[in-house]
C-alpha cells in the first residue's frame, strides 16, 4: 500500500496509520497527476491505494508541503488552537492544502467539506473549522491569478509546486498503457480498490497479478449521447460530482453526493466497483438502479448488454462470467421535468455504509404518473430493485394515500436481516420513512404523513 511505501521505504513519518480502512483520515496524502493536458491535484487515503495506482502521479505528503517556518494552512492551525495531540493533524492540513489546489471557487462551507473525510479525537471541530474558514478566506482573495502561483505566493504550498506540470509531463511521455484482451491479459482488475482493501487486504498485498486501472487514462469519461449518458468503468464519484452532464441532469447532486463517503474515498472510489462488487448497500448501485442503468460486459473479446437491475442473482453473486468485466455503464437522462431523489441513513453522515438506502426516479403527466422506478438497499441480500412497488406507481395519480399503498406493498418485498447496523425491525421503519422523504422533497406542497394503518 502507499502509506506503507511512505512509511516504511520512504521514511515519512508525517503520515501517520489510523484506521487502515479509510475511515480516520490521518493517512492522507495529495496525488497529482495530468488530466486534459492541466495538473489536478486531489486526496486520497493512502492506507487503501495499492502503489501500482500511483505510477506516474506526484504523491504530496505533510513533508512535502512544508516551508521555511509554517505555511499558511499550518498557521491558521497553529492560531486558532486546532490541534492537540497533533496525530491527525497532517491528515487535515493535506486534505486542505488540496482545497486550495483546486481551480473552483471556494467557500467556507467548501473549504470544510475538504476534510469531511478526517477524524479528530480529542480537539473539536470548532477550532478546527475556523482554521477552514481562515483558509477560505484566503482563497477568495486568489481572483483570477493562476491557482499554482497563488498557492505559491501565499505560501500555502512550496515553490516547487511549480515545476510538478513539466516534470509529469516528461514523466508520462509514450502513455500510460492500454487494457489488454482477456486473452492476452489474465491479470485482475483494480480499479480504486476502496472496499476490496478493506475487506481483502492481506491476499490482494500478496497477489502478483494485478492491472491497476487508476494508473492509466482509461474509462475515465463521461459523455452524452441525445437523451443517453455513458460512464467509462473507471469514471469516480468525485467525476460525477464535477462532471457537468450530471449536474445538469440531476439539480441536487451536491446533496446526493454529500451523502455518498467522504471527499478521500470518492476520490479513488469507481462506479463499476461499487456495482460489481454486489454490496446490497452500494450507494451507486441504488442510484443507477432506479435510472434503470445498462451495463456493457466484456471479457476483451466479446462484448453484451445487461440491464443492471437482472446483474444480481444472490449474495455476492452476478449475473456474469468470471472473465466479464464492466466496459461501460449507459442510462437514459431524465426527461424535461421528471423526478429523481436519493436518500441515505446510516450512523455517520460522511463515510459510513447505508443502514439503508433508497433511490426513486418518476415521470408525470399534470399529476399522473406514467413511469417509475424504485430502489433500496440494506433490505434484502442483494440490492433491491423494487419492480411491483414501482409497477405499483405507474399510471397512478399522485396522491397520499398511494404513497400510503407504495410502503405497504414494499414492506411484502423486502426481507432486512438484523445487523450491527439495525434490527430488521428498524431497516423496515427506516425504508417507510426514507419513502416519504422521497416524496416530501419532490413534492413538498402534499402533504405525505401516513394515512393509514
Amino acid at each position: 500500500m502507499l502509506l506503507d511505501f511512505i512509511r516504511y521505504h520512504q521514511h515519512l513519518m508525517g503520515t501517520k496509520i489510523g484506521c487502515r480502512e479509510g475511515d480516520c483520515g490521518a493517512c492522507t496524502v495529495l496525488v497529482g497527476e495530468m488530466v486534459e493536458g492541466e495538473l489536478r491535484y486531489r486526496s486520497v487515503t493512502s492506507c487503501l491505494m495499492p502503489l501500482g495506482n500511483v505510477q506516474g502521479k506526484h504523491i504530496v505528503t505533510i513533508e512535502g508541503i512544508n516551508i521555511p517556518g509554517l505555511n499558511f494552512i499550518q498557521q491558521a492551525f497553529a492560531s486558532e488552537g486546532a490541534t492537540q495531540c497533533g496525530f491527525c493533524t497532517p491528515g487535515f492540513i493535506v486534505s486542505l492544502a488540496g482545497c486550495c489546489l483546486n481551480k473552483n471557487e471556494v467557500t467556507t462551507a467548501s473549504a470544510i467539506a475538504a476534510v469531511n473525510g478526517n477524524i479528530c479525537r480529542c480537539t473539536g471541530y470548532k477550532s478546527i473549522e475556523r482554521a477552514a474558514a481562515t483558509v477560505a478566506t484566503k482563497l477568495q482573495e486568489r481572483g483570477s491569478v493562476a491557482v499554482l502561483d497563488f498557492a505559491v505566493t501565499q505560501q500555502l504550498v512550496p515553490a516547487y509546486f511549480i515545476q510538478i506540470k513539466q516534470r509529469l509531463q516528461e514523466l508520462v511521455k509514450g502513455g500510460n498503457g492500454i487494457l489488454l484482451p482477456v486473452a492476452q491479459n489474465k491479470a485482475k482488475f483494480m480499479g480504486g480498490g476502496t472496499d476490496l482493501y478493506v475487506q481483502h487486504h492481506e491476499g490482494l498485498a500478496e497477489e502478483e497479478d494485478i492491472d491497476f486501472l487508476l494508473a492509466k487514462n482509461i474509462g475515465k469519461g463521461i459523455t452524452q449521447q441525445g437523451t443517453t449518458g455513458i460512464m467509462g468503468a473507471e469514471v469516480t464519484v468525485t467525476d460525477i460530482l464535477e462532471s457537468p452532464i450530471f449536474q445538469q441532469n440531476f439539480p441536487a447532486l451536491k446533496k446526493h453526493i454529500k451523502l455518498v463517503s467522504a471527499t478521500q474515498i470518492r476520490n479513488m472510489a469507481t462506479v463499476a466497483g461499487n456495482i460489481i462488487n454486489g454490496s446490497p448497500i452500494g450507494d451507486f448501485t441504488i442510484f443507477f438502479l432506479a435510472l434503470d442503468a445498462q451495463l456493457v460486459l466484456t471479457d476483451g473479446n466479446n462484448s453484451r448488454q445487461l440491464p443492471l437491475r437482472q446483474l444480481f442473482k444472490g449474495y455476492k453473486s452476478l449475473h456474469k462470467s468470471a472473465e466479464e468485466y464492466i466496459d461501460a455503464i449507459y442510462f437514459q437522462l431524465p426527461a424535461p421535468g421528471a423526478f429523481f431523489n436519493f436518500e441515505k441513513v446510516c450512523k455517520r453522515t460522511h463515510l459510513d455504509i447505508a443502514s439503508v438506502n433508497t433511490a426513486i426516479y418518476l415521470e408525470m403527466k399534470e399529476q399522473v404518473i406514467t413511469l417509475a422506478g424504485i430502489s433500496a438497499g440494506g433490505v434484502g441480500p442483494v440490492p433491491c430493485y423494487l419492480e411491483e412497488g414501482s409497477r405499483l406507481l405507474t399510471g397512478r395519480q399522485l396522491t397520499p394515500q398511494l404513497v400510503d399503498e407504495l410502503i405497504e406493498k414494499v414492506q411484502l418485498a423486502i426481507t432486512p436481516i438484523s445487523d450491527t447496523r439495525g434490527t430488521a425491525t428498524y431497516k423496515r421503519l427506516l425504508l417507510a420513512q426514507l419513502i416519504r422523504a422521497h416524496f416530501n422533497t419532490l413534492f413538498p406542497r402534499m402533504d405525505f404523513v401516513q394515512h393509514s394503518s
